[in-house]
């Protein structure tokens, strides 16, 4: 009965994802484009890298420190979703003290934060792969966290790529060699930029910052979970 449910509610999940962004974002998502064709490509490339070297230097120290359950083949999907809320939960307060923290220090510690919180969210995506029962040790398995991390941190257009893609992974996955990078900065600054650039005022940085990361956090947890539960249900003949 559970999973029927489940079933239900991953398919009215993805039907939200397909639909528009709101007419904020996407006057956001407009102006980020703007500003993101004045800036010189040499620009682009810098960050691009950056981001790229970051992204897997979270994911080679979350591989790592990540323990892999033994026991995770006896427990229901049901009990697995909720270790990953009890997970969530820690995560979210993490990431609002960090958030906080940082953003009352100005400009300097606010800036600190980009890396922080990626890291935290990486972190938190390793840990509900391995309660979900999947070996992070295998690359296709950190490739799956890094499409789960670009479905929640993108714009409209590449989101529904992205599910799209997720949707069929065990067709696809074969497919994956190398991601596009810039893409993949691109959205994920797109995306945060407006909120963090708040985080930045002094004597109001530390609530945005707050309050931004937790939700950051609880976006992408629902997310994961939701691509999980996808993943399970139809590795299991419950959905299409």
């Amino acid at each position: 009965m559970y999973e029927q449910n489940l079933v239900h509610e991953v398919t009215k999940w993805k039907l939200q994802l397909r639909k528009k962004s709101t007419m904020f974002q996407r006057l956001s998502k407009g102006a980020q484009n703007k500003i993101n064709a004045m800036i010189p490509e040499k620009v682009h490339t810098v960050m691009t890298e950056s981001i790229k070297k970051m992204v897997q230097a979270t994911l080679v120290g979350s591989n790592i420190t990540t323990k892999i359950r033994e026991d995770i083949t006896l427990l229901s999907l049901e009990e697995k979703d909720k270790h990953v809320l009890e997970k969530l939960d820690k995560y979210k307060r993490t990431a609002a003290v960090e958030g906080a923290g940082t953003g009352a220090g100005g400009l300097l510690l606010a800036l600190a934060d980009f890396p922080l919180l990626l890291s935290i969210k990486m972190k938190f995506l390793f840990d509900v792969a391995s309660i979900y029962g999947y070996n992070i040790k295998n690359y296709e398995e950190r490739v799956f966290i890094l499409y789960i991390f670009q479905l929640a941190f993108s714009g409209d257009d590449h989101r529904k790529e992205m599910l799209a893609f997720i949707d069929n992974w065990e067709q696809n996955k074969e497919e994956v060699k190398e991601l596009d990078w810039q893409v993949f900065q691109q959205e994920y600054r797109d995306y945060i930029d407006l909120i963090k650039m708040l985080q930045m005022i002094p004597g109001f940085g530390a609530i945005v910052g707050a309050y931004a990361n937790y939700n950051f956090l609880d976006h992408l947890g629902k997310t994961a979970m939701n691509c999980y539960r996808m993943r399970y249900l139809k590795e299991q003949g419950l959905m299409s």
